[in-house]
């Protein structure tokens, strides 16, 4: 599916009460991007439940505080909100100054502890949105994310190989089968009390974008999700529930360009190819990389449901 739209991808799909799996270099390292932010709300979940936060503290982002994009990250005037509302807009429309602000008071240190406490043994995180946006400006010599859109169609094979971000070995990063993990953990009320873990899939159902997972499937499947994007990666993960109660995790991560530098593809020739390829892939059909998430999704899972 995904070789025909110019794409590779990683995937693992589970079936959460009998184990069974379909995976597809479900243990190779995978850029995360804002997946991340299931691990980060996860985290502030449990430390609101604690009361080690208070969830209804307020918190103004402004002007210094935009990192582009949706919800208040692009926003012209300042916003205040309570630290819940920043968790809601973070999952919901994948706000990145929310998750910035609301990283500031639940600690980069504790997301990581979170991580190693959950087993999640090959995902680890460098930062939040703001370092991993300026990684990207200052690998590429831009500005501003305007000036980075108009350089990146232009980069060749060396300059591509710079960029951090694109690059499990240097950003955050985990695998396929960590995501499930984590996913399994949370729906079975494991990676905290039973109240943070049931806010979070309530947050993960508000997600608004429809456009990878939720695509595969007809009404009455419930779906809670998280997306990621960033140039040539297009990911997601979340649980679907079937109307008979059966319950499938998928973590999805596809990618068309420079992507192909992490450590599942490092030699020299098929990295290349993959960034000779970037100026036309930036601009290639991104609904279609988009749309074949959802395929693959509801292929794994009526795989899945097959052998139950």
């Amino acid at each position: 599916m995904f070789e025909a739209v110019g794409a590779r991808v990683r995937l693992h799909a589970l079936d959460l009460d009998s184990g069974r799996e379909i995976a597809v270099g479900a243990d190779e390292p995978v850029v995360l991007a804002s997946v991340f932010k299931v691990l980060l709300v996860l985290e502030f979940a449990r430390q609101a439940d604690a009361g080690q936060l208070d969830p209804r503290h307020r918190v103004t982002v402004g002007r210094a505080d935009r990192l582009g994009g949706w919800g208040t990250a692009g926003c012209l005037d300042d916003v205040e909100m309570s630290l819940r509302d920043l968790a809601f807009f973070t999952m919901s429309v994948s706000d990145n100054s929310a998750a910035d602000a609301l990283l500031r008071h639940v600690g980069l240190d504790t997301v990581r502890m979170l991580a190693a406490e959950l087993g999640l043994d090959r995902t680890r995180v460098v930062g939040g949105p703001r370092e991993l946006l300026a990684s990207m400006l200052q690998d590429v010599g831009a500005r501003d994310e305007a000036e980075f859109a108009r350089l990146y169609p232009t980069l060749g094979p060396e300059k591509l190989r710079t960029l951090r971000v694109l690059d499990a070995d240097r950003t955050t990063r985990g695998t396929a089968r960590d995501m499930t993990r984590l996913l399994r953990l949370i729906w079975q009320d494991r990676a905290g009390s039973p109240a943070a873990c049931a806010w979070v899939r309530e947050l993960m159902e508000r997600q608004v974008f429809r456009h990878r997972i939720v695509s595969g499937f007809p009404d009455g499947v419930r779906i809670a999700a998280k997306t990621g994007t960033l140039p040539g990666l297009h990911m997601e993960v979340g649980v679907v529930t079937h109307p008979d109660g059966g319950r499938y995790a998928l973590a999805v991560f596809a990618a068309t360009d420079a992507a192909a530098t992490d450590s599942a593809a490092r030699d020299t020739a098929a990295m290349d190819r993959a960034a000779t390829a970037s100026a036309a892939s930036a601009r290639a059909d991104r609904p279609a990389v988009d749309a074949t998430i959802g395929r693959a999704a509801r292929a794994a899972v009526d795989a899945l449901r097959g052998a139950r």
